[in-house]
């Protein structure tokens, strides 16, 4: 039985919306996971948001609603997000789960049946930053005048008075703690963050920690009375940490479930820097004092920096959306499954994990261009065209006899293939997807390098008997590749084994007695044309992408070759509003018929020969977006709608529409002339139903 594979990122805070930050560790997290299904593994992948605590109740309180409310409306943003952004085989919890409140209910239990001295009540109080949700020391805040700032946000923290609190006693856990890391040495990765707790523990050892709050209500319960009579919340990183133990529990939260014995010990926590000391302090000492089996390893990245500018709410232009971005990338005619792969290998391939990693235009096209057009598009191109225009004349076929000759372009082809397989592996099972992709990548060269060594049209045009085997080293070499993206780019994959004639799933090319290729020679059509897969961005794509991503942030983006603000809608000419023909009454139920939801436009192109229409693709929440065509071209480019949302009939039959199939129709106002879409004015799921 193979050893499991168990992946988490952190479950995000729902005060927020899903950003690149948020995108970067769920993809790396989904590449991972693919790569490890891949190789038969018994694999666990699991997501999800953070719902409770001090913030969720102010937000709440300022829009009129309960706790309840708001994160019921804002969850299901991140799992629509995951959905559009090609995440799949993920489990989604919630901190509002009834289950997971009974594990936390029940770790405490634990803690207190095992080392009852371990939580005692008392009396805090202490600096407190409400976006950590944590309370910290003079020595970790940063002065600021006459205030204390959070390191993180940079704003001043609150000082809480004299609060009636459960602490644990985290300061017995500082020896255990050193002495795991010690004897684990890949319980904190990379090295450069495993030195930093170590330094914090060895110069400044653990304080006992805050557990409850009595100043706010949304939390889960402390199951112990206060003989006070005071009403505790369990401290939302109690509850939130304890998400990874809890979705292995059975609906009775018993912690020694079958599932959590077997996967919870392979855990790794893929996480950001700045949450790096909840996970590998607070957590594994919650366990020690529970007697339960910590992690295999705690896995921190670097932040995501968006020209330079940390990711904030106050600069709306750092938060750029997953789906937008991909959205916009989908410029092929493979649509937005390559630009969903474009991105995801931008931000796996673009920095080493555990290294910040600052987004621009320009790298991002630098990438798509250099990596994606002109390396992998070109191979895969120029090797479909030849065995397509030759095979019928030239069936791919193996001949042993020119492996034997020793050094030469076919056996240096074979061998690099072979050897790229386990390097490639090696890098994913260390989660380090970057310097995979640079193997791979080593691998997409070695083979454009093939087809220039080899000139199989030359080889055609003098009948060259070796073409044969030419043609099916390169078919190889082609099927190995595809395999081998699948993690990264699984769209990208699934397309080109299709056009190799393999519908099989994904699977990783393990070498066989020094072979790595395990699939019979497929069969090709000599009639099908190959599509391009990465067409490559000339500046005036560019400078479109800029404008859809980045609204009014693409004015000032200097990596981008052609910045202009996103173009507004082509005004109506003013007219005179005309009286509208009186409709006749209809009934409630003839109203009731319709079914009104709340769409995000993906993506926006015109429609051939069609002035007035365009083509679109809206996420109404469903997880595959829906292709609508829409009479609104007069009115507005397709640049400026992308991101909009826009109140869809989303009940509409199916119509046919300039070739295209119509999933529905938006909304707008006008009689002959569009004069505006109609909208909602609060930024709210896909999907959700106006009424």
């Amino acid at each position: 039985m193979t050893t499991p594979f168990y992946i988490t990122t952190p479950i995000y805070y729902v005060n927020d919306v899903p950003h690149l930050g948020h995108a970067y560790t769920t993809i790396v997290a989904d590449a991972l996971a693919r790569f490890h299904r891949m190789r038969g593994q018994d694999t666990r992948f699991l997501t999800g948001t953070d719902e409770h605590g001090q913030k969720v109740e102010e937000a709440a309180k300022k829009r009129g609603l309960t706790p309840q409310q708001l994160v019921d409306q804002v969850a299901p943003r991140f799992d629509e997000c995951w959905k559009q952004v090609g995440i799949d085989g993920y489990r989604f919890i919630r901190t509002t789960d009834a289950k997971h409140k009974k594990v936390v209910a029940n770790l405490w239990h634990r803690i207190r049946e095992r080392n009852p001295e371990d939580i005692y009540l008392t009396t805090y109080q202490g600096w407190y930053c409400v976006g950590c949700e944590a309370f910290y020391t003079e020595s970790q805040l940063v002065k600021d005048g006459e205030s204390w700032n959070c390191a993180v946000h940079k704003r001043p923290v609150e000082w809480i008075d004299k609060e009636r609190s459960w602490f644990f006693k985290l300061s017995k856990y500082t020896k255990p703690l050193l002495d795991h890391i010690a004897a684990h040495p890949d319980f904190i990765r990379p090295q450069q963050y495993k030195n930093e707790i170590v330094s914090f523990l060895e110069k400044e050892g653990l304080r006992d920690l805050s557990i409850s709050r009595t100043s706010f209500a949304w939390g889960i319960p402390a199951p112990d009375p206060d003989p006070e009579g005071h009403a505790h919340v369990i401290y939302v990183w109690m509850d939130a940490l304890t998400n990874y133990y809890s979705d292995l529990c059975g609906a009775d939260g018993a912690l020694e479930s079958a599932d959590a014995m077997k996967y919870f010990p392979h855990a790794i926590h893929l996480i950001g820097k700045d949450i790096l000391r909840f996970h590998s302090v607070y957590w594994p000492a919650f366990l020690m004092a529970a007697g339960l089996p910590l992690p295999k390893s705690i896995l921190a990245h670097g932040w995501w920096t968006v020209r330079g500018e940390k990711i904030s709410k106050s600069m709306p232009a750092t938060r750029i959306d997953p789906a937008v971005l991909a959205g916009a990338l989908a410029v092929g005619p493979l649509g937005y499954s390559i630009g969903i792969d474009a991105m995801r290998y931008y931000l796996m391939r673009e920095v080493p994990l555990g290294n910040d990693g600052d987004f621009t235009f320009e790298s991002l096209f630098g990438r798509f261009n250099a990596d994606l057009a002109n390396d992998l598009g070109n191979l895969v191109n120029r090797s479909l065209t030849l065995i397509s225009k030759f095979a019928a004349d030239f069936p791919p076929a193996e001949d042993q006899t020119l492996f034997a000759a020793g050094e030469n372009p076919h056996w240096q082809l074979e061998v690099h293939a072979f050897q790229a397989t386990n390097l490639v592996a090696k890098e994913l099972e260390l989660c380090a997807p970057s310097k995979a992709l640079e193997q791979l990548w080593k691998l997409i060269g070695q083979a454009n390098r093939y087809i220039d060594q080899t000139q199989p049209w030359a080889m055609a045009k003098a009948k060259d008997p070796a073409l044969p085997h030419t043609l099916w080293c390169l078919q190889r070499s082609l099927w190995t590749i595809a395999q081998m993206i699948a993690p990264v780019l699984p769209a990208t994959s699934q397309t080109l084994l299709g056009w190799l004639g393999d519908s099989a799933p994904a699977r990783w090319p393990e070498g066989v007695q020094g072979r790595v290729f395990t699939l019979a020679p497929a069969a090709i059509a000599t009639d099908a044309t190959p599509s391009v897969l990465f067409p490559r961005l000339d500046e005036p794509m560019q400078a479109k992408i800029v404008t859809a991503v980045a609204g009014e942030y693409a004015a000032g983006a200097s990596a981008a070759p052609a910045d202009t603000p996103a173009p507004a809608p082509k005004a109506a000419k003013p007219v005179e509003a005309a009286k509208p023909e009186a409709a006749g009454p209809i009934t409630y139920d003839d109203f009731a018929k319709l079914e009104l939801r709340v769409g995000k436009v993906l993506t926006a192109q015109p429609v051939p020969k069609k002035d007035r229409l365009l083509h679109l693709t809206v996420d109404l929440g469903e997880g595959k977006p829906r292709t609508i065509v829409a009479g609104i071209a007069e009115a507005y480019k397709p640049e400026a709608l992308v991101g909009k949302q826009v109140i869809v009939v989303a009940n509409l039959a199916p119509r046919k529409l300039a070739g295209l199939t119509s999933e529905g129709m938006i909304l707008a106002a006008g009689d002959e002339a569009i004069l505006g879409l109609s909208a909602v004015d609060a930024d709210v799921p896909p999907g959700t139903r106006v009424r």
